[in-house]
């Protein structure tokens, strides 16, 4: 049994919300630079420079890529043999983000309740999901998620003769309603299966699979590179100004579900995918 004092994973935590937020995952920088090349959309082709520009200089100068610093989601995978001393694991998490939001100046956008609408001037509390593994590491992924892009969002009880076309529709209808509201590029997480609750998760966690890692399912796989395209067919493209980059990338998750229910979540994200693990 291996034992991990609660303050290690408060600095990492701290660490990792502020990196999170400074520097644009690698995979999506490389897919905007690509896209900038290929675009040939004049207005779509000066945003896209803007927006390498702009991750260039959150990277060199250590400030926030976007102004909205998110609401941070924090998903933990604890291995069984691993015993933690010191605070609760949600204390020490909380304390994090905490020192990470305050000592990295970033935006405190979390609001105690969600009727009376006053600011916990810290951002806390964080969004935490736990998931037991084999071993005695635990592993911390912060992924401060903005609003603009969370707001669009959707979650759809369809029945299981909507079927694969049911899904697709979805899909393309919600991205269309979103328009240029999310910041597009966008990233697109889908999360098939499972209950209600759970599709939600599912979508939220595809957003933290890198965007030219597939599904391991070739069908989904396919199904992934065919949604990608029609999605970026729309026209919407960078900031909504037009263009073939609506998208930068479209990932499934999917899970076993009801006979009687076919639960599909939408969590779209803006370009600033943010995103960072760490394995103590």
């Amino acid at each position: 049994m291996r034992q991990i004092d609660s303050k290690e994973i408060t600095n990492v935590v701290k660490s990792l919300c502020m990196e999170a937020n400074y520097y644009l995952p690698q995979d999506i920088f490389d897919k905007v630079e690509k896209s900038y090349f290929d675009e040939t959309f004049p207005i779509a082709k000066d945003t896209l420079e803007i927006i390498i520009k702009n991750s260039n200089i959150a990277k060199d100068d250590k400030v926030p890529i976007c102004q909205d610093t998110g609401m941070t989601c924090v998903f933990i995978e604890i291995g069984q043999d691993v015993h933690i001393v010191g605070d609760l694991i949600d204390d020490a998490i909380n304390k994090g983000v905490r020192l990470g939001y305050e000592e990295g100046y970033l935006r405190k956008s979390v609001v105690k309740d969600p009727i009376e609408r006053i600011n916990t001037k810290d951002n806390t509390p964080a969004v935490i999901y736990y998931e037991f593994v084999k071993g005695e590491n635990i592993k911390i992924t912060v992924a401060p998620k903005g609003f603009g892009s969370e707001n669009m969002s959707k979650i759809k009880m369809l029945k299981p003769s909507d079927g694969l076309e049911g899904v697709k529709n979805f899909i393309l209808d919600t991205v269309k309603e979103a328009g240029p509201n999310p910041c597009p590029p966008i990233v697109v997480g889908v999360g098939i299966g499972g209950t209600f609750e759970k599709a939600a998760l599912l979508a939220k966690k595809a957003l933290l699979r890198p965007i030219d890692v597939r599904n391991k399912n070739l069908f989904y796989k396919k199904l992934e590179e065919e949604m990608l395209e029609k999605i970026n067919e729309i026209g919407i493209g960078p900031q909504g100004f037009g263009g073939k980059t609506t998208a930068l990338g479209l990932n499934i998750e999917t899970f076993p579900t009801h006979i009687a229910g076919l639960p599909v979540a939408i969590n779209i994200s803006c370009h600033v995918t943010r995103h960072i693990s760490r394995i103590l």
